[in-house]
């Protein structure tokens, strides 16, 4: 469920709250680690019973049964940004309302919500408050003031070819002047693209209008009509991105060319949207230059410079002897 945040410098990050089945999932394979090792804690204090009065195995229990319970989720979540084991199973992290990594009161306070919200009461205030709240917090974030976000998300979903070239505005987006466009407003259309059905109907084509207006200000030549706002913003994103994936095709090949010291080197880029022909054909580099040659041939090594014996060229400056 994706929902917007806003940072401490006031810049609006459109994130996705963990759901309630992957948070409940990720907390059964922590409670089964705890488990497992408080069984393990607890043979160590029957043992050590026999070596030592009762006063000192009570205090020895508790303290292993506290550091299990409340030490365990604190010091993970603090060491790692936010993650448990469980949690980084799922692929789920712990941050700030402001989206700032989680910080060790936060994560005490969470471990100590939590020791109340499942151990003691079965988890039931904290399904109740997820099922309320509508970022899905339980007790614990609500007191802490944290937010389980969904932190690995599909590759599809970031970083897929969201915009697609529509046909009929291929030619109009081949001759569009992109250089002008800011790289907020594109990733601002990119949402868009990618929230487009979850939006309602009215939200949609409002923001789609909106959006459309804002971009055709920067770019060149004027679209034609007859096309609604997200087809505009799908063939400019698509357009950029050709002209994007180009652009690191060619430095690929300038980097390959200089890694091949010089060597020829041809790459092939293919056409962008709309444009017809084979594919653009790059060479880089060339064979390396030729060392020049004086005298017809190579000079040959003098003797005193480990040639063969008898060989002339004697050098023109000797040390001094005696």
């Amino acid at each position: 469920m994706p929902v917007e945040l806003v940072t401490g410098e006031a810049v609006a990050l459109d994130i996705r709250v963990a759901r309630l089945a992957s948070r409940a999932l990720a907390l059964f394979i922590d409670v089964l680690l705890q488990l497992m090792v408080l069984y393990f804690c607890m043979i160590f204090v029957g043992l050590s019973s026999s070596v030592s009065d009762s006063a000192v195995t009570i205090g020895l229990a508790i303290l292993m049964l506290v550091g299990v319970l409340v030490g365990y989720p604190t010091i993970t979540e603090t060491l790692t940004r936010g993650r448990t084991v469980g949690k980084l199973a799922l692929g789920l992290r712990v941050v700030a309302d402001d989206g700032g990594p989680e910080r060790f009161r936060q994560a005490l306070v969470r471990a100590l919500a939590g020791f109340i919200e499942f151990w003691t009461l079965f988890g039931s205030p904290a399904l109740i408050a997820s099922l309320v709240s509508p970022r899905g917090k339980r007790l614990g974030d609500i007191f802490a003031g944290t937010i389980v976000i969904q932190d690995r998300v599909p590759v599809n979903v970031m970083f897929g070819p969201v915009a697609i070239m529509p046909p009929q505005l291929a030619p109009w987006a081949a001759s569009l002047e992109l250089s002008r466009l800011p790289d907020t407003l594109a990733l601002a259309a990119r949402q868009y693209l990618t929230r487009f059905w979850e939006l309602a109907p009215r939200v949609r084509d409002e923001m789609g209008q909106r959006l459309t207006e804002e971009v055709l200000t920067y770019i060149s030549p004027p679209p034609p009509a007859g096309f609604r706002p997200e087809i505009y913003l799908s063939a400019v994103l698509a357009e950029r991105r050709h002209r994007e994936e180009r652009r690191l095709a060619e430095r690929a090949a300038r980097r390959a060319a200089i890694a091949r010291r010089g060597m020829p080197l041809t790459v092939s880029v293919p056409p962008g949207p709309g444009q017809h022909g084979g594919p653009a054909v790059i060479t880089m580099g060339g064979p390396p230059p030729s060392m020049p040659s004086y005298g017809g041939g190579p000079m040959p090594v003098p003797e005193w410079l480990g040639g063969a014996p008898g060989t002339t060229n004697p050098p023109r400056f000797l040390p001094p002897t005696g």
